[in-house]
Order: C-alpha cells, then structure tokens, then sequence
C-alpha cells in the first residue's frame, strides 16, 4: 500500500491550467508565470493544497492559469483574504498575487498588516510602476516627475520603496528579484516558500506598454554585473564586473557604495539576513532610490517569529480545553458584562 502522504511527482504541465494567458505580448508577467509554473513541482507540495489569490490588476489573472485552487478577489483584499484561508486553514500553501498599484495603493494597509502579524503567505508583488490595466497612470511606485495620463505634467508624488515599507512594517522575510532573471526567482520564490510566517518577494516586472523599460538599466544582461548588488547572508556585499565594487558603513554609520581597492575587502559590509534589527538592511534597501542605480536583489530579511495562524489557533486550542470555556454560552458570559435596566 502506498503513502498517502507521499506528494505525487508532477511537472510544469500539471501545474498549468487549460486558460489561455491573455497579457500583452511581451509583459514580464508571462516570465513570472512560467517560473512558478516549473518551480512548483519542486517544492514538494499537492495541486489540492495550494491556493494563489490575487486582487484586481494584470498581475490578479494569475490564478486562471495554475491548476490549483484559487481566488480573483477584489482591490487590494488579497492580503486580507489570504489571512482568513491561512488562519482557517494552516494546512495550506497560500499564495498572494498583485501589482505595486493594488498592493501598494488601496491595499497598502492590507499589505502591511499581514507583514506584521506574520501571517503564513506567499506574496508576489510585481512591480512595474505604472497602472497597466487601467491603461496608464503612475502608481505608488512610479518615480517623481512621471509624465502620465494622470500626471500630464509630471508626478508630485514621493514613491514608496515596497522593501523599506515591508521592513518598516517587521516582515520576517523580505526580497527582492527580477522578471529577467528565472533563476534568481525560482531562488527566491522556494526561499519565500520555505519561510514559516509572511514573505514578501518584491519582482521588478516590465510593462512593455505603458513603461517600458524601466528597469533596463539595471537588469538587461549586460547592465546586471555592473548594477545589480546580490546579497548573500554571511557574506560581504560586493558586485560589478569583476567584484570590484562593494557596500561599506562609514564612521557616520552611513551605508555607502565604495571601491573595493580603496577600503580593503575586510571592512565591507557582511550582510546578516537574520539579524532581528531590520535598520541595516532598512538602510541597504535605500542604497538605490530608483532603477537606475546600483540596487540591491536577495533576499534582505529572513527570521524566526512566532506565526500567526499558530499563535490564534494555539489561544482557540486552549481556552476550549479549559472546561467548555470556548462555547457560545462561556463566550456570552465572558467579561466584561453589564446588567442593563433596575
């Protein structure tokens, strides 16, 4: 007889529903797609226990296509939604699927709530600083001066930095990748999977459309050597061509890009994901306040904390254990209570 908790072995087509993609051909989100398509039959986890939920955007047709359970909610919800299954059912893989307009925007408080209760889902937040389902206006992300059909003259706006905000909110567990580079997101995606309590992978995805380009500066092959910093934990944040360039924290306590010629490859930066203070890799997330600078990819933050789901369903467990307390009744005459009228 076999194991029924054995995990069937599956590949890419198992894991690819019968809906055709309907994006823009060309949009960065085929690539995203495609990686979590193959990467899925690796983690070790059944069709029937898998969930992906997503907002409203183009990034929210995700669902339609992975042959697993799934939920197009509504605008930025998708946090609050996935909090619910996961709390309802710990069982499950969830994953959270949105744009930097409706994660950062109407669901900004969503988002960051679910970050800080340390709830057990997945969220991918692609971000192509522009609205592409609406056809174009600047979005949280976009960067200042933006010339759109909803800032004719320019935005006024200072843009959030999802990694400074997922960071600033406790997330246990932050990255950053690139729609580009399949690798590097099936590395961070099984990173983020593994994780017990919430993760945040934040992708720079190209909207060919209304922004196209963005990050080309930073992630075409020839430009990554050269612009991206890839931080591995425990070891010092070097990147360019020939590891020539590195990160270094001056006498000021100021994270700085430096010469590696210059300060000596002893006195760069190790970069520590599990470190319970966020502020160092709060200030690595600042090193690039837009795509066109040297940024940092990897994952920032990676620790332990108590998990959510766990802690609510560990409280239910115990006082329904403590004699009946846990019934309706035991809840009605639970304090505070109040005797109204003589």
């Amino acid at each position: 007889m076999s194991d029924i908790t054995e995990v069937p072995e599956t590949t890419k087509a198992d894991w690819t529903s019968d809906q055709e993609p309907r994006w823009c051909p060309g949009c960065g989100d085929y690539g995203i797609l495609t990686a979590v398509q193959m990467l899925m039959p690796s983690l070790g986890v059944r069709r029937e226990n898998t969930v992906f939920i997503s907002g409203i955007g183009c990034a929210a047709r995700f669902p339609y296509y992975m042959d697993t359970y799934g939920m197009h909610s509504i605008h930025g919800r998708a946090p609050a939604v996935s909090t619910g299954l996961a709390v309802a059912r710990p069982d499950l893989d969830v994953w959270v699927i949105g744009g930097d307009g409706d994660m950062l925007s109407i669901g900004g408080n969503h988002l960051i709530h679910a970050l800080r209760r340390n709830v057990n889902i997945n969220i991918l937040l692609f971000n192509n600083q522009i609205y592409g389902l609406t056809k174009g206006q600047y979005s949280p992300t976009s960067e200042p001066g933006k010339v759109t059909k909803s800032t004719p003259v320019g935005s006024i706006d200072e843009p959030f930095n999802p990694i400074s905000l997922a960071l600033g909110a406790e997330a246990s567990f932050v990255a950053r990748t690139h729609d580009m580079d399949r690798k590097h997101m099936q590395q961070m995606f099984t990173r983020a999977h593994a994780h017990k309590g919430a993760s945040l992978v934040e992708i720079y995805q190209n909207c060919n459309v209304f922004n196209d380009g963005a990050f080309a500066q930073i992630t075409k092959r020839d430009k990554r050597d050269a612009m991206l910093i890839n931080l591995v934990h425990g070891q010092p944040i070097t990147f360019g061509v020939e590891q020539e360039r590195g990160i270094a924290m001056n006498p000021n306590g100021k994270i700085e890009i430096v010469d590696v010629a210059d300060v000596g490859l002893e006195n760069l930066l190790v970069h520590d994901e599990a470190s319970e203070d966020p502020s160092v890799a709060f200030a690595i997330s600042r090193l690039a306040n837009r795509p066109t600078m040297p940024t940092p990819v990897g994952v920032f933050r990676a620790v332990d904390r108590i998990e959510y789901a766990k802690a609510a369903n560990d409280q239910v467990d115990e006082v329904t254990a403590n004699k009946g307390a846990g019934t309706l009744e035991g809840l009605f005459a639970s304090r505070p209570t109040w005797q109204v009228g003589g």
